[in-house]
């Protein structure tokens, strides 16, 4: 009886041996790569090569192990393996492109594996580029730009996309901001402590809902550990255009099977320098009154201070990990261009944010599943609007988000998951400028991934299905009724109560490949069709919105006009109808040898686009309206009277392109080029320009590195071309050049200082998509002095 166990135990570890994958990975020129990462797709299971390049897989169930294996320096590569098979050969090409796995995607997937165009910055680009706002610190990447409300708020642009249409999370969870409501609200992230930023273009609602209609933005950091090993990073730093100082430092540890993390940052910065006034004078005429606006050579109201950590634990097992994290962020920045009339206020926000993020991701011993992820997250967010001392307004916003991927066992080869995703939002602005009401917006999702290998060509198709509902219990219509006649102006006051409940059910669906047609180039190709319903400030705003210089109306409300001239605003009694987008987009990518390039070009066509539009009427700020009355009747000033704008759905066409050459001319020199274009026009417009606004123009950069030894040095150059193709009461901008250029030196494999030098020809630059175009020009010619370390 004994032998006979022994040997069915002796049997069974020899099937188990047979069914492992064990291997090598290699370079193009037979040369083992040493401490290669193999990951088991369908599986939360990470390898590591050793200094030869040998891996063993443990056995998986199923006959074949697909495997997504990654180096620096080299193309990463999909490998599909059947187990048991004799000593595996693994062959990666070298790239001149940097290639990164993309975080936010449910599959395994580098930036140049994805149907969709993604974008990854990470590592030293990314603190090479870092900036005190998300908007600044990517507006370099291609087919991204930064609406720019100076250097305290902006956000990115992504085709031309912002708003409610582009979500900004923080490791796959929404980033609980109210970023999204106003320009001149700061998105509620740090760079200096991110791992990466990804850039996922295009619809990206499969992934993260309906509010990613125009793509998504995840900042990915360590908060959440997984894993046991120790390393860091810290770095010091010093700008001059605003006396700009920053300090920042995170790390990670293990003791036992629990992971730990630690990071913070803190920066303080002064209004910044702007190019001088002999150049302001040589502008637009109306800029000669918006000079008011700055303080001598410096814009009022554009410093910053900020201040945060993140604190987190994991439990690290064989299966995977599970962890939480704990941050606070505070932030008090100006607002700058921030006044009423001829009065120029002294305006800043004080932010303060808490988050709490449960992060999860564990291997399934299951017939039917092999993995699963989830994340829960909270965040109570606050930000007050200060006036000459006084709190006017203060914006709340308090989030509760689950998502959870349950991934399957392949099915006829087919590998994917299942996702449950459920989001609610208490929003709340209370105070002088206050444009939206009390809401809560509440959504419910599944959505199914799935992609297959038909040969050298990868397929991925999805779709997703929500629920959402958009509640407000005190929308309050309260507008004078007013005669056309300014000369005969006169008002009846008209308050009126609404409860409001708009639920909606948005569909999403879409297809795409990706086609290893030759080696070293692959072709992707994606459609996406997607649904969104319009945000709770889309449908219920009503009041002024300093931040955009305008009076608001949401969707929700009609305008009406009686015979005798007067008008007012009612609710409106037809359907609101989801936005619609359907989106096509081609990628050619060539990523092996010295020469790499990503050719994109997009068409999107939007049904029912909610935008802004000109009812022809103005309306009196209350600021306005209580300094008249304090200094008399006569003292009215129409120029403290605000548009008034109403949001309309009109079918929209945005298209254009991305492209990005590399150039690795010789070990030491490397050199790009890139170049993007929008195009987005309203179909059928009756106004008398059918162009959407504050849309970025063409844009053409080149950039050349030098790195030898323990030198390292750059210089990049982009050109911004005129933008003339602009709405209804806005104005043309003027061409400009901006030139950067950085030096390092590394006094040790762990330590590095480095030099920074910003629009060195002090170019006098403003950014098209900016609301504040005609007040806040691009600083002036600034360096920026550093020391970073890492352990």
């Amino acid at each position: 009886m004994k032998k006979s166990l022994l040997f069915m135990a002796i049997v069974a570890a020899s099937q188990s041996a047979l069914a492992q994958v064990q291997g090598i990975v290699r370079d193009d020129m037979g040369q083992p790569i040493a401490n290669a990462t193999l990951e088991v797709v369908g599986a939360n299971l990470r390898i590591q090569a050793n200094e030869k390049g040998q891996f063993t897989v443990p056995a998986q169930p199923g006959k074949e192990v697909e495997l997504h294996v990654k180096a620096p320096s080299f193309m990463h590569k999909t490998f599909h393996v059947t187990q048991g098979s004799q000593q595996t050969e693994l062959v990666l090409g070298n790239t001149a492109i940097e290639v990164v796995n993309v975080i936010g995607l449910p599959w395994h997937a580098s930036n140049m594996e994805s149907a969709q165009p993604v974008n990854v910055l990470s590592g030293e680009r990314l603190r090479d580029r870092q900036a005190s706002t998300l908007g600044e610190t990517l507006k370099h990447e291609v087919g991204v730009h930064s609406s720019y409300y100076g250097p305290v708020a902006s956000s990115p642009i992504i085709r031309g996309l912002e708003g409610p249409r582009v979500l900004i999370t923080q490791n796959g969870l929404d980033a609980g901001d109210a970023s999204r409501i106003g320009p001149d609200h700061a998105v509620a992230t740090e760079a200096s402590t991110a791992r990466q930023i990804e850039i996922l273009r295009g619809p990206a609602t499969l992934f993260y809902g309906s509010g990613a209609i125009g793509g998504v933005v995840n900042i990915v950091d360590d908060r959440v550990p997984q894993g046991l090993d120790t390393y860091g990073e810290w770095r010091l730093e010093r700008d001059s255009v605003a006396n700009d100082k920053l300090v920042s430092a995170s790390g990670n540890s293990g003791v036992g099977n629990v992971g730990v993390h630690l990071d913070g940052f803190w920066r303080k910065a002064n209004d910044y320098k702007i190019p001088g006034a002999a150049e302001i004078e040589t502008h637009e005429e109306h800029e000669e009154e918006n000079h008011a606006e700055h303080n001598e050579d410096r814009l009022a109201n554009s410093s910053t201070e900020a201040k945060g950590f993140n604190l987190g634990t994991s439990y690290i097992m064989d299966e995977g990990f599970v962890g939480i994290s704990y941050g606070h962020l505070e932030r008090q920045y100006g607002i700058p261009g921030h006044n009423h009339g001829d009065e120029a206020l002294d305006v800043y926000a004080d932010l303060k944010q808490d988050r709490v993020q449960l992060l999860s991701e564990l291997s399934l011993d299951h017939d039917w599943f092999s993995a699963v992820n989830s994340r829960f997250g909270f965040t109570d967010y606050e930000h007050s609007e200060i006036e000459n001392g006084e709190v006017g307004t203060t914006f709340k916003n308090e989030s509760q988000e689950a998502r959870l991927d349950l991934f399957h066992h392949p099915i006829a080869d087919w590998r994917g998951a299942l996702s449950f995703h459920f989001k609610n939002t208490d929003f709340e602005a209370i105070g002088a400028e206050a444009f939206t009401p009390p809401s809560s917006t509440h959504s419910l999702a599944i959505a199914l991934m799935e992609e297959r290998h038909f040969g050298d060509v990868l397929v991925q198709l999805g779709a997703r299905i929500e629920q959402v509902k958009i509640s407000a219990d005190n929308f309050q219509v309260d507008f004078n009724e007013h005669n056309h006649d300014e000369t005969e102006s006169h008002a009846q006051e008209h308050l009126r109560v609404f409860s409001i409940d708009n639920e909606s059910t948005p569909f999403s669906a879409s297809a795409g490949l990706v086609w290893d047609f030759t080696p070293g180039y692959n072709i992707g190709l994606s459609y996406t069709h997607a649904e969104r319903t319009p945000s709770a400030a889309e449908l219920l705003s009503f009041g002024p919105h300093i931040g955009s210089g305008l009076y608001e109306v949401g969707a929700l409300l009609q305008l009406i006009e009686d015979d005798d001239g007067d008008f007012h605003f009612d609710l409106a009694r037809n359907e609101v109808k989801p936005e619609t987008s359907n989106n096509i987009d081609i990628s050619l990518r060539k990523f092996e040898g010295d020469v790499g390039f990503i050719l994109n070009a997009f068409y999107n066509r939007i049904d029912d686009y909610y935008y802004l539009t000109d009812t022809g009427l103005t309306h009196e700020s209350e600021h306005a309206h209580d300094h008249a009355e304090d200094a008399g009747e006569e003292d009215h000033d129409h120029e403290s009277e605000l548009p008034v704008f109403i949001y309309r759905a009109q079918d929209a066409e945005l298209y254009g392109f991305e492209g990005e050459v590399l150039w690795q001319f010789t070990p030491a020199v490397k050199l790009s080029l890139t170049s993007d274009y929008i195009r987005a026009t309203l179909k059928d417009s009756l106004e008398s320009s059918s162009d959407l606004p504050r849309i970025p123009p063409l844009r053409v950069g080149a950039r050349a590195e030098y790195e030898l030894g323990k030198w390292r040095a750059e210089i990049s150059g982009q050109h911004y071309f005129e933008q003339n193709n602009v709405a209804a009461l806005e104005t043309a901008s003027n061409a400009y050049t901006l030139i950067d250029t950085q030096i390092s030196y590394s006094i040790s494999d762990n330590l590095k200082i480095y030099l920074k030098g910003n629009n060195l020809t002090d170019e006098y630059a403003r950014v098209h998509a900016s609301f504040l175009k005609d007040k806040a020009p691009l600083p002036a010619r600034s360096y920026a002095l550093g020391i970073s370390g890492n352990f």
